[in-house]
This record gives structure tokens, sequence and C-alpha cells, in this order.
């Protein structure tokens, strides 16, 4: 019961960390939140269940950057900016595309479509003030 009872305690704080941060963690960045709380808590435990977590709908993958899968606990369709320069990724506050986007390429396209991802590439705001402080 006790191994049990610690199993759950691992999910929901690796879940917490997740809807807690809006900085679309690593499995890796979540597992260093967590590794002083959970001694035994290994990489594979946080990617199995942010695996899990993904196929419960409670969490989605933003994609790779910079290598690392980056997460989001905001589920609802939302677009997203990642700076090419130092990997931070950001929630974009303005709905770009409307809802019935996907019904619409579903009948122009003769496909079913599920669900779509908009993603900006470019330089954050702290990127390029770092830049212009260098010349």
């Amino acid at each position: 019961m006790q191994r049990r009872q610690n199993f759950s305690r691992k999910r929901k704080a690796i879940l917490d960390v997740v809807m807690n941060t809006d900085t679309h963690p690593t499995a890796e960045w979540i597992y260093q939140q967590l590794k002083l709380e959970y001694p035994d808590l290994s990489l594979g435990t946080v990617y199995r269940n942010l695996s899990r977590f993904k196929e419960e709908g409670k969490i989605v993958s933003v994609g790779v950057v910079n290598g690392q899968e980056r997460f989001d606990a905001i589920v609802d369709p939302h677009e997203h900016f990642i700076c090419e320069q130092c990997g931070a990724v950001k929630d974009l506050k303005y709905q770009i595309l409307p809802d019935s986007v996907d019904q619409q390429m579903s009948r122009s396209c003769g496909m079913l479509v599920h669900s779509h991802s908009l993603v900006f590439y470019g330089v954050c705001p702290d990127c390029m003030k770092t830049e212009s402080e260098a010349r």
C-alpha cells in the first residue's frame, strides 16, 4: 500500500508542477523541481506520467524545442511563440484562427481534422534587448 500511495503522490506532484508554471516545462525541468522532495523519483517516472497525462487530455505537448519536448497545462486550442535563440515558449493571448477552422479545413479538404497547432517562431523581447545591448 505504501508504494501505491507514494506513486500517487509523485504523479500528483508532477501534474501540479506542470499546472503551476507558464514556462512550458521539459521533463528534465520537472524532475529537477521535484527531486529534493522525492529523492527516489526517476526521470523515467516523469516521462511515463507526462505521457499518461497527454493521453488523458490533462496536458498537451507544445513540441520539441532545442531537443526537448515541452508541455502545457492549457489544453484549449491556443497559439504559441517560440524564441529561436533562447528556446522560451510563450502562450499568445490572441486567438488568430476561429474555433471553426478545423471544421472548415475538414470540409475544404475532404478529411476529418481533429485539431490544429499554430506556432510562431522568432526572437523574444529579452533576446532582442540582449542583442541590442551587445552592439
